[in-house]
């Protein structure tokens, strides 16, 4: 089971623990309010699993460090924060991303894409600001990667195709995949989802089979 909250606004009761204070404590007043309301949304995500509440540290590279047999991911933008929690034998890894739904500035799809991935974008219409779109999933596949692996990934070092009809993406990576067990992980599969003026993408990445059981809920 995975477990997700999420907020619009930030909680002006949002407590830390002293040592999350320490983190932010020369932050303008803006990001401490936001780091406090994302780690309310990660403790409440991890209350539904039975965790009880505790600090929530970055530790590598800025990666949370999530409570033993548990993973999890946050993410905040402009007018929105969530957190994402599951516990380890159900779920691999968990990368979740939000971004504001606007075009990306110029210059930075060049940057972050391959050549196939502009032209695919360019056949999907103009519905939705995919380029902003395949910014976040790429997101959600380094925040699913990097637990796995302790590794770098180059946006451009993956490949990412969009499903509109059942929002769904597909992540195939063009360098060695994590490993889970005997079993390389050479893709993953994901959701998107653009509501409110957010664009959404999640990817749970389950430890069975990985190569075949790839989802995100």
């Amino acid at each position: 089971m995975t477990v997700a909250h999420h907020a619009f606004d930030d909680a002006v009761d949002a407590e830390l623990f002293p040592q999350e204070a320490a983190v932010v404590a020369a932050a303008a007043a803006v990001r401490q309010r936001e780091f406090a309301t994302v780690r309310r949304c990660a403790r409440e995500s991890l209350a539904a699993l039975g965790i009880p509440p505790m600090p929530l540290l970055p530790g590598e590279r800025g990666a949370p460090l999530w409570p033993r047999g548990t993973v999890g991911s946050m993410t905040h933008c402009l007018g929105y924060r969530a957190a994402a929690a599951a516990r380890a034998d159900e779920v691999a890894a968990l990368g979740i991303d939000a971004e504001p739904h606007q075009p990306l500035p110029e210059g930075v799809l060049e940057m972050i894409s391959l050549p196939g991935e502009r032209a695919h974008l360019s056949s999907l219409g103009a519905d939705r600001h995919w380029d902003r779109l395949l910014f976040s999933a790429k997101e959600s596949v380094y925040k699913t990667w990097f637990p796995l692996t302790r590794r770098r990934l180059d946006f451009r070092a993956v490949s990412v195709g969009f499903q509109p009809a059942d929002r769904t993406f597909t992540a195939e990576f063009l360098v060695p995949g994590p490993r889970i067990g005997e079993d390389e992980v050479r893709g993953f599969h994901g959701r998107w989802l653009v509501d409110q003026g957010i664009a959404l993408t999640a990817i749970a990445l389950l430890p069975a089979r990985p190569h075949l059981r790839q989802v995100a809920r």
